[in-house]
């Protein structure tokens, strides 16, 4: 059987009581992983390449972005962003009314389905918090994914929508180390920011007397960061409600060749936004790297201490090896769900099935509404070709895949 996916039992037992007093949202968030345990049983024709109802929407808003992180596969130095004009960006976005009109589209038709908000970076989205609101006045549950930029200002009206999960990107325990990782597009102290982003939101947590937003450290782990994983949590622990380090997605020449083959042969054109993560900058020292992430899971195992997931869930030196030298290795995920419950909105407009490779177009919200797109001609080729011909060489290294 293939694998799945699936929440940390003590990250959900540790955080459960963060949601109860949200039923709406607990409702939702149940929903979604019963969706992917019950999977075979709920999608009957997934061979056909037909879905039910969207669980979770993806929307990046803008794909304009002040840091240049060395492992992003937008902006960094690989990246398919990289060299662009940003002023071309803001032109195609699309406004929030926009937005609003889609998601209520989906309210009228029964579906309220998880809203994620990725970049580019998403506090750089004119609207954004007003964008927030309204979708949690609808009452889908919003995340939101951010370098920190432009959060503290803005905390109390976070809080108060409320917004459902706050991930932070962390990639260092110092200045130095992270403002390396991720450092600005012009002058800027990012790891400043996230830490008046922490401060503000905690405080206007603790103002109101709520659980929300629940705060995510979200770590990618590169060559630099690879031996300061502890550090990391030890820096972060007080401050943050769960620990995500994430082994970074990433592609070689030989795969992307592959991938350029095999989708070329099944959809009839070449992509191209792959090579966006080809990496230079994975972990070498495997024992290292098994050791740093041992010992985090040993100190999130205390009941005060703040949970932590691995995506994926991989910790053996042997495994974390094969993983960044064996670009095909799967470790047992051989089948994709996420695109059978999740759907990507582009800055333009344009939707995509998956969230990290985004060559394939469905169709434009421009000139069409979620409901009619989710089944379309396109999609439903897509998912069929998944199913009954297999993953893409790409989907080896996919959230989609390893981490939905």
């Amino acid at each position: 059987m293939a694998l799945r996916s699936k929440l940390s039992p003590l990250a959900v037992a540790k955080n459960v009581w963060r949601v109860i007093r949200h039923p709406r949202i607990a409702s939702k968030l149940l929903s979604l992983e019963a969706s992917k345990i019950f999977f075979d049983f709920l999608n009957p024709q997934a061979e056909k390449g037909y879905a039910r109802q969207i669980k979770s929407i993806v929307l990046r808003p803008t794909d304009l972005c002040n840091l240049r992180c060395r492992v992003c596969g937008q902006w960094g130095e690989h990246g398919y962003q990289f060299g662009r004009d940003p002023k071309s960006f803001k032109e195609k976005e699309l406004p929030v009314s926009r937005y609003l009109f889609l998601l209520e589209d989906l309210r009228r038709g029964g579906q309220s389905p998880l809203l994620v908000l990725l970049g580019g970076e998403p506090m750089l989205y004119e609207g954004i918090v007003d964008l927030i609101e309204a979708a949690s006045g609808l009452g889908l549950p919003v995340m939101m994914t951010t370098n920190g930029t432009g959060v503290a200002p803005v905390a109390a009206r976070l809080v108060k929508a409320p917004l459902f999960g706050l991930q932070l990107s962390i990639d260092g325990h110092t200045p130095e180390l992270h403002n390396r990782l991720r450092p600005g597009a012009g002058a800027s102290n990012n790891f400043a920011q996230v830490e008046a982003a922490l401060a503000a939101v905690r405080q206007a947590r603790e103002e109101g007397r709520v659980g929300l937003p629940l705060i995510t450290a979200i770590t990618v782990i590169s060559r630099d960061n690879a031996r300061h994983l502890v550090d990391i949590y030890e820096t972060f622990r007080k401050r943050v409600d769960l620990f995500v380090f994430c082994l970074s997605w990433w592609i070689d020449e030989t795969a992307a060749r592959a991938h350029d083959a095999d989708f070329t042969g099944r959809f009839g054109f070449l992509p191209r936004l792959h090579r966006g993560y080809l990496s230079h900058s994975k972990p070498r020292d495997y024992r290292l790297l098994q050791q740093q992430l041992e010992e985090v899971l040993c100190r999130s195992r205390a009941w005060g201490a703040p949970a932590v997931s691995i995506i994926p869930p991989l910790t053996g030196a042997a495994d974390l090896k094969t993983y960044y030298t064996q670009h095909g290795a799967r470790f047992g995920y051989q089948r994709c769900t996420a695109i059978f419950q999740e759907m990507q909105i582009m800055s333009d407009g344009l939707v995509t099935p998956c969230r990290s490779y985004i060559d394939y177009p469905v169709g434009n919200v421009k000139e069409a509404t979620l409901t009619e797109l989710w089944n379309s001609p396109p999609y439903v080729h897509f998912r069929r070709s998944l199913m009954t011909e297999g993953l893409l060489p790409v989907c080896s290294r996919c959230c989609g895949l390893l981490g939905f």
